[in-house]
C-alpha cells in the first residue's frame, strides 16, 4: 500500500512493523519512523487503527492465554499473503478474495 506520498518511512515498511510496533518491541528509532509517518499519513493511520482494533478484540478473547503457535503462524501467512494480494492488485479485491478472507 501507497498514498502517493513521499515519506521518510514508505508506507509498505510501517504497515509492515505496525504489529511490531502495537506489540511494543520496537527500539526507540523504530518507534519514532512508524509514529512520524502516522502523523503524516492518513491511510496508514486508519490501516493502524484496524490493525489496533483486532489486536484488542483478539487479545479480549483470547484472555492471558497465549495464541498456539501453529494458528499464530497460520494467521501471520494469511496476513502476509492478503498484503501480497493487495500489492500486486493495487488494493483492489476480487469478490471471491473478499468471500474466502
Amino acid at each position: 500500500m501507497s498514498c502517493g506520498d513521499h515519506h521518510d518511512t514508505p508506507c509498505d515498511e510501517v504497515l509492515a512493523r505496525v504489529y511490531t510496533y502495537l506489540d511494543g518491541e520496537l527500539d526507540q528509532g523504530g518507534c519514532g519512523e512508524v509514529r512520524q509517518h502516522l502523523d503524516e499519513c492518513g491511510p496508514c493511520l486508519r490501516e493502524y487503527g484496524l490493525e489496533e482494533a483486532v489486536k484488542k478484540l483478539v487479545n479480549k478473547s483470547c484472555g492471558c492465554e497465549p495464541a498456539p503457535e501453529d494458528l499464530r503462524t497460520k494467521v501471520l501467512g494469511r496476513i502476509e499473503q492478503i498484503c501480497g494480494e493487495i500489492k500486486t492488485t493495487g488494493g483492489e479485491r476480487t469478490e471471491t478474495e473478499t468471500e474466502t478472507a
